[in-house]
């Protein structure tokens, strides 16, 4: 389904928790345009966010806080030169997964992306 998706699509982002990491770092300048509790909701689901590169980083053995630290100067960087890097397991590196061809379909990310946080919303809501 995922390569039917991708062909149906044709838009493809960067693996590797690397589309994750470029969010959280969008979400963080966000930030400092907003005021009071909001952010506080905001901040907390830019964490969320990279849980996916460092579960990936933990899983491949790697440190999980080093590959972070380097992730987030990789993505504080202008332009799109650290848009894509994300963690190459294989290497146990960081690198620029869309260069590497470590690519997932657009609309995947998006429908993941939305899944898990209509679920946290859910899980909030019972309280």
């Amino acid at each position: 389904m995922i390569v039917r998706r991708a062909v149906k699509a044709r838009s493809v982002v960067a693996g590797g928790g690397a589309i994750e990491m470029e969010l959280s770092r969008y979400l963080r300048d966000y930030l400092r345009k907003v005021q009071g509790k909001t952010q506080l909701v905001i901040n907390a689901f830019a964490k969320a966010l990279e849980i996916i590169p460092r579960q990936l980083a933990d899983n491949s053995g790697m440190d999980s806080t080093d590959v972070l630290n380097k992730l987030r100067q990789k993505h504080a960087l202008e332009g799109d030169d650290g848009t894509w890097f994300g963690v190459d397991v294989i290497n146990n590196r960081i690198g620029n997964m869309y260069k590497e061809f470590v690519w997932e379909p657009e609309l995947v990310r998006i429908n993941v992306i939305s899944a898990a946080t209509e679920a946290a919303c859910t899980i909030l809501s019972v309280d």
